[in-house]
């Protein structure tokens, strides 16, 4: 078990988006989230207190979580005196880089001399199938974006506190770092061999009561060419009763892509929803998610309902409106 509250490391994140670790752990955890490290430069803020590695132990943070993924999940040379020094404080250490931290000598003797725990996330603990297609009971809705870290984990966790608060059964199932450190538990579907990733979200997902929705966390987008093969692995291995479509409207490129131009909602209900119904014939669009942080009120209510008109769909800012109406949707199906 990872040692609870923590100190977020969010090192020199370039900008907010970088440090989504720490902002999906400090906005669904909050009791976890003791404080906040910052190097000079970093464009990134949770909004708790800074402290130092001194302050944050005497104030009972026992685990440094790297809050930041940076891109290529590597460990910066620029974080390194910070890791050593948490470590001799103290400090276990909790990440969910692709660099692993027990596979980094340096850190990995130390920790080990001073009798640290090193927490990989992204580290696979189940031999997972190869995917069979099979039909499962219960229910699954999934969250595709039309680009990566638009609010498909907020989207979920946003429908699970929802489904929840209206007596529907709902478990929200967690496929990356960030899900995994929220909820203590998951599949590192990025980390997961390619033949096994489809067959993770089916462990991940099995059989269930009639009236339970599994609410699977996205990843990727089928329009980024980065990271398109573990949306297509979710898709597959989650065989989904329904898909809500989630978008973030003031993108001016795709996450990391500049010269790629985010694609629209109707382009991702034209190309998702057929390939979710390779897995599941009757899998349906039951909403739209849009991610309005960066409009203001009268704008974001604007570009909503907008969506619901052009799309036919329910639409709404789950994390800022409340998830009513994408629960309403999937309760009907």
């Amino acid at each position: 078990m990872i040692k609870t509250p923590y100190l977020l490391f969010l090192g020199d994140a370039v900008d907010p988006l970088a440090a989504k670790v720490a902002q999906g752990i400090k906005d669904w955890r909050p009791e976890y989230a003791l404080g906040q490290l910052r190097l000079p430069g970093c464009k990134a803020d949770m909004g708790i207190a800074d402290m130092d590695l001194q302050q944050a132990w005497d104030a009972g943070a026992r685990t440094l979580v790297i809050g930041v993924a940076n891109r290529g999940g590597y460990i910066s040379e620029s974080w390194r005196a910070v890791l050593r020094e948490a470590l001799e404080t103290g400090f276990d250490l909790a990440s969910g880089l692709h660099n692993l931290l027990q596979d980094d000598p340096e850190l990995a003797q130390l920790a080990a001399r001073l009798g640290r725990d090193l927490h990989d996330v992204r580290v696979p603990s189940v031999a997972y199938p190869i995917a069979g297609g099979i039909p499962r009971k219960g229910k699954r809705v999934l969250a595709v974006g039309t680009d990566c870290s638009v609010g498909k984990m907020y989207t979920c966790l946003a429908l699970e506190k929802e489904m929840r608060a209206r007596q529907i059964p709902a478990s929200f199932r967690a496929t990356g770092q960030t899900g995994i450190l929220i909820t203590g538990g998951g599949v590192p579907l990025d980390a997961v061999v390619a033949d096994f990733m489809a067959g993770s979200i089916e462990w991940l997902t099995p059989d269930n009561d009639p009236d339970h929705w599994d609410l699977i966390e996205g990843q990727g987008s089928l329009f980024h060419v980065s990271y398109s093969g573990v949306t297509l692995a979710l898709i597959h291995g989650g065989q989904p009763d329904a898909l809500i479509l989630c978008h973030e409207p003031t993108r001016p490129h795709m996450r990391g892509l500049p010269g790629h131009q985010v694609r629209t909602l109707e382009d991702l209900a034209q190309v998702a929803l057929p390939l979710a119904q390779v897995a599941n014939p009757d899998c349906v669009i039951a909403g739209v998610s849009v991610n309005t942080q960066h409009l203001s009120e009268d704008d974001a209510r604007a570009y909503i309902g907008e969506t619901e008109k052009n799309l036919g769909l329910p639409a709404c800012d789950p994390f800022r409106q409340g998830a009513g109406k994408l629960a309403e949707a999937l309760a009907a199906l």
